[in-house]
């Protein structure tokens, strides 16, 4: 994302992304900056049903409530309506409490004749997630039936967004009033003592569906009140927005099982590396933009097969024999280099202590004579008189040595952390290379081959902007940025083995050239070590980590719910929070031997909590289910809303299977003998908001789901269906269709891949037809 704010004065914006005015991403802030640039890229799992994406640009402030600039809001249709996604600048807008509504309204309407006259019963039950509109984080709804010119209001619930009515209202009709061009409109609102009432959202109802149907019920989504402003103009600036929304209907696994067979079938009995298979086939219709996704998909589709090995030496197979230039191996954005590169994404843990330590001390730090400002140092390195130039040299070598000691000792010592498959991955990599490049002068790209990888396109992007690999929650300032590009720099010669020191037009980092080289024999003993490993090593076959492997750890602070009721504030204590795929446990600190733990099949809902709870923000509760079939709920704070957002998403999947999930949930707490959400004084009362199970973020480290994956694979190959057909099949001369009985000879294979693409595409078509008759016959 990028923002340009048109206003006098500096800001520091940050972004805010909703989902149906749920927060779901916050990107980090900017400081002083009215032209700022963001870069940061969110994959959301969302439920069929949600409504609006909207973003709203934010200026902190460090006291008081940070203002906001404007905002952009984009419905599902018009997302949808773009095939390619949405790439533009949307000019703000101003942002409108009338159009900020949600929730929903439980209601009955009902027609009735009596005595010849009419009258209509509006039976006002409940609302749910109504917006707050008062600073504790609440409403005092009220609910307004209005129908030409005559009205009816329910009572006045206090402080919760969650009301429990169940009043019915009555208004007397006359013959003229059954006229079918007009709306019942049902409106919420929140009561203020002083000033005027705050609108919550309305429904619309046809009275003509009134005399079609006389008794009307359910739940009813509010909308704005309709009196939207227009386009600013922009005057509050602009947000350049990059958006697409993927909608896939997942068939039953046994329609991709050809699919998924020729995938196999490429890597378990490849003819000769240099022939078609469905995965070259599927590298010649991928467009540059999407083989990330492509490459992400295919390392999960393998792992799950339990045949990643075989598929990655396939690719880089094929790309160590297809390179004549040494220097030039896997350079480009080929499938193979993908797919290694997003086989890497766990080991980019082992930078987060150094990257920290960076980020704290913010030294100043610079080589470059051409860029050193002695205005910019912190403090005095020499206490004779004014700083000089080579001093601020020498206290920059100084400590980029030991940034640089300290991430090479980080990365060589990680052998043991490397997962077995991932080290016979690179063992394969190794081979393949030496047999191809066997020339003396060739000596070392059997190392450049994996050193490629873990430092010029893992490790180096890594250092250099942190916050796009999740290693900080805000990018670095202008200083910092500095120190990591230097660092970043240095590690792409490491990473290059030193072959290339002194060449470059950067001869200023030659102070850095001796560690360079001392660290160059540390990486090749890595290396060796790395592929020091027995190839017939078991794979497993469901994921890259096994089930006891931590995928989400991190401080928290946890509420104690036992014992005397305590202050909120005070009620929440620090603990160490550990996530696998069987258990969340956590303890008083890291190393601490005793833990308590749940485990993860007996979660039944994962939600936010509502902040008037416990007059706290960013609080998630995990509600368990004992052997009893008691519910327990323990609250968890989190440092800030990505945090929260992170944790949410990691135990959602984790326990995405279980079949105990609630249906709804209370985002209050029982307090004082009532839940703070709506009212109600019993602690077992069902809850009263949906649950959010189906919204997560996309992540590498999702649990693997060889159906979507499957259909991922099946989208990008049916987009590339007639590129197939003009590369493998001839047509006729007089311009008529291709068919697959007028193939050339020896296409069998890509015959099969085709076929395949095509019943997948019936059965898509049979599905939907299928749905829309179901949907017709309910009607």
């Amino acid at each position: 994302m990028h923002l340009i704010i048109l206003r006098s004065g500096t800001s520091d914006p940050y972004c805010i992304v909703k989902v149906d005015n749920e927060v779901v991403a916050r990107t980090a802030t900017v400081w002083k900056n009215l032209n700022p640039f963001w870069g940061e890229e969110y994959t959301l799992h969302l439920p069929m049903g949600f409504h609006t994406l909207s973003f709203h640009v934010m200026d902190e402030d460090t006291i008081g409530h940070d203002d906001v600039i404007g905002k952009i809001s984009l419905s599902k249709e018009a997302i949808g309506a773009q095939a390619k996604g949405l790439d533009s600048w949307l000019n703000l807008t101003r942002v409108n409490p009338d159009e900020e509504v949600q929730g929903e309204i439980h209601l009955g309407l009902e027609l009735r004749k009596d005595a010849g006259k009419f009258s209509l019963h509006c039976e006002v039950i409940e609302a749910r997630d109504l917006a707050p509109r008062d600073i504790c984080g609440t409403s005092d709804p009220f609910a307004k039936v209005i129908f030409n010119n005559r009205s009816a209001e329910t009572s006045i619930i206090k402080k919760t967004r969650f009301p429990h009515w169940g009043e019915t209202l009555e208004l007397n009709l006359d013959a003229e009033d059954l006229r079918d061009e007009r709306n019942v409109t049902v409106e919420v609102w929140d009561w203020d003592m002083v000033g005027k009432n705050d609108f919550l959202g309305k429904v619309e109802i046809s009275f003509a569906c009134l005399h079609k149907s006389p008794l009307l019920g359910g739940w009813f989504r509010l909308l704005p009140l309709g009196n939207r402003e227009a386009d600013a103009g922009g005057k509050l600036g602009a947000l350049r927005l990059k958006v697409r929304l993927v909608e896939d209907r997942i068939l039953p696994s046994m329609y991709y099982q050809p699919l998924i067979d020729l995938l196999v079938e490429s890597v378990i009995s490849p003819t000769e590396v240099e022939d078609s298979s469905a995965l070259t086939m599927l590298e010649d219709v991928t467009t540059v933009e999407s083989r990330q996704d492509v490459a992400m998909t295919l390392v999960k589709i393998y792992l799950g097969q339990g045949l990643v090995v075989p598929f990655l030496d396939y690719l880089n197979t094929r790309e160590v024999n297809q390179t004549t230039d040494p220097n030039t191996l896997f350079r480009s954005n080929s499938l193979a280099s993908k797919a290694m590169e997003q086989f890497m994404k766990h080991m980019v843990l082992l930078l987060k202590p150094i990257i920290n330590r960076v980020f704290d001390e913010k030294k100043y730090i610079e080589l470059d004579p051409c860029k050193i400002d002695l205005n910019c140092t912190s403090k005095r390195i020499s206490f004779k008189g004014a700083v000089s130039e080579e001093e601020v040299r020498g206290s920059s070598v100084e400590m980029l040595h030991s940034y640089l000691t300290s991430i090479i000792e980080s990365i060589v010592g990680s052998v043991d952390q490397c997962p077995p498959v991932m080290r016979v991955a690179f063992k394969q990599l190794h081979k393949r290379v030496e047999e191809q490049f066997t020339e003396p002068e060739n000596e070392d790209v059997k190392y450049l081959a994996i050193s490629g990888f873990f430092f010029l396109r893992f490790f180096a992007p890594a250092i250099l902007t942190p916050k796009l690999f999740h290693l900080r929650d805000q990018h670095a300032d202008t200083r910092t940025s500095r120190t990591l590009l230097l660092l970043a720099k240095a590690l792409q010669s490491v990473g290059n083995l030193g072959l290339q020191l002194g060449h470059g037009k950067e001869q200023w980092m030659a102070p850095l050239h001796p560690i360079i080289l001392r660290s160059v024999a540390s990486v090749k003993d890595f290396l060796d070590k790395l592929i020091d490993i027995d190839h017939d090593v078991e794979v497993p076959q469901r994921a890259v980590f096994m089930p006891s492997v931590t995928v989400k750890e991190g401080y928290l602070h946890k509420h104690k719910a036992e014992g005397p009721q305590l202050l909120s504030r005070f009620a929440f204590k620090k603990r160490y929070f550990w996530l696998t795929s069987e258990m969340l446990s956590y303890a008083k600190m890291p190393d601490w031997q005793v833990r308590s733990s749940i485990p993860i099949q007996c979660v039944c809902a994962v939600e936010r909590v509502d902040e008037n709870a416990f007059q706290l923000q960013n609080v998630m509760q995990v509600i368990t289910q004992d052997n009893d079939g008691q519910l327990h709920t323990m609250y968890i704070q989190c440092k800030n809303v990505n945090e929260l957002n992170q944790w949410l998403s990691a135990v959602r999947k984790a326990s995405i299977h279980n079949e105990c999930m609630l249906p709804s949930f209370h985002p209050g707490a029982h307090r004082s003998g009532k839940w703070t959400c709506c009212l109600q004084a019993d602690r077992s009362v069902a809850g009263c908001s949906r649950s959010h199970s189906a919204v997560t973020l996309g992540d590498w480290s999702d649990p693997l789901d060889p159906d979507v994956e499957a259909q991922t694979i099946y989208k990008q190959l049916l987009q590339g269906k007639d590129k197939l057909r003009l590369k493998l099949y001839f047509c006729l001369s007089d311009g008529a269709e291709c068919h697959l009985e007028l193939m050339k000879p020896g296409h069998n294979l890509a015959t099969r891949l085709l076929l395949v693409i095509e019943d997948l595409e019936q059965v898509h078509v049979t599905f939907q037809h299928r749905e829309k008759e179901d949907v017709t016959s309910i009607i």
